[in-house]
């Protein structure tokens, strides 16, 4: 670890009360909401660096690479993993690394998962933790997938990566100890866009459709800004200029933001979807849209289990080493998929 790493985790050890003294002397209250001491801390530091919107997406990259490994915890006791690539429909290839718990159940279905970055940033690294914290408490493998980014690849490049393995963990599944021919997906923030969308297409190809859609503060609806994009529009890590950085380098000119596969909530059909587990940050411009896909799922007849953790910040999976109450929501997550497991009727011939 770094020294500076070393440093920082030690400062978010200080008592409630001297962090607050530390960002500004009173908690920080929006909305009705009080964000976590630790969030704080690390938001008041964030203000002397320069926006993400002011660097090149390779430098937003590096930095956010940075940043997140000295809040990371350490990966689950028990799970073991491997890198490798995947061949995509077009012929390149995916990097994906592929989780094993030491506990997995044979009829535990493999979980595809879709890390966060507004589909710019972003990594394996980005939810190694989290994807231990799954395959652990679910039992199951799980296949992490390394998508193209943008600028240099724009939508919808990263998300047919995602189609594609999708396509692959039902086709090999198997080879990991899971049945054949089923999946769940899961994600976070762009990686929720990308789960929602592969759900949806699944429905409209008429393709086996994941048992559970994991959806933690996803984007949802990339053509509208919720009142939250002004209520939140300042917090850290994700604030709202960020927001519509990432939309820009990811979204080509002219195209239209309304495109179901941008903004799978304008899907007007949904009720063949699977079930779905969504949770929201409260100090996050994105936090409407999480609750009004929740919604509209619902009135899809869409079994939903939804909450929202109202003190916690967008991007709280990758800050489970720093922030206990980010540890224990990513515990209760991982426990909600847990228990989903135990629904699913399998016909392993």
């Amino acid at each position: 670890m770094s020294l500076q790493a070393t440093i920082a985790k030690l400062l978010l050890k200080l008592p409630d009360s001297l962090l607050l003294r530390l960002s500004g002397g009173k908690p920080l209250e929006l909305g009705g909401r009080t964000l976590d001491p630790r969030f704080q801390f690390m938001m008041t530091g964030a203000k002397a660096q320069p926006a993400m919107s002011s660097l090149t997406p390779q430098e937003a990259r590096a930095a956010s690479a940075g940043g997140l490994a000295m809040f990371a915890d350490k990966p689950e006791p028990g799970v073991s993993w491997e890198d490798a690539a995947i061949k995509a429909s077009d012929g390149h290839q995916i990097p994906v690394r592929i989780y094993r718990p030491d506990n997995q159940d044979s009829g535990a279905p493999m979980m595809v998962y879709y890390h966060f970055g507004g589909g710019v940033i972003g990594d394996l690294e980005t939810c190694h933790v989290f994807c231990t914290m799954i395959a652990k408490a679910a039992k199951c493998p799980v296949l992490s997938v390394d998508y193209r980014l943008a600028p240099e690849h724009q939508f919808p490049a990263g998300l047919e990566d995602c189609i594609d393995a999708y396509d692959w963990a039902l086709r090999n599944a198997r080879k990991y100890g899971a049945p054949a021919g089923v999946a769940t997906i899961g994600d976070d923030s762009m990686g929720g866009n990308f789960s929602a969308v592969v759900a949806q297409e699944m429905v409209r190809e008429r393709k086996p459709v994941p048992l559970l859609q994991l959806l933690i503060y996803p984007a949802t609806d990339i053509d509208r800004e919720f009142p939250s994009y002004q209520t939140y529009g300042e917090t850290y890590p994700l604030n709202a200029d960020t927001m519509r950085w990432f939309m820009e380098q990811y979204i080509p000119e002219g195209q239209d933001r309304a495109d179901v596969r941008l903004s799978p909530a304008r899907e007007a059909y949904l009720e063949k979807l699977p079930q779905a587990i969504i949770a929201t940050a409260g100090f996050d411009p994105l936090v409407d849209d999480g609750a009004a896909y929740a919604q509209l799922l619902r009135k899809a007849g869409v079994k939903v289990s939804y909450k929202c953790y109202d003190s916690l910040a967008h991007g709280f999976t990758a800050f489970t080493g720093v922030v206990p109450a980010a540890r224990r929501a990513c515990e209760e997550i991982v426990s909600l998929v847990a228990e989903a497991y135990k629904s699913f009727e399998i016909d392993e011939d």
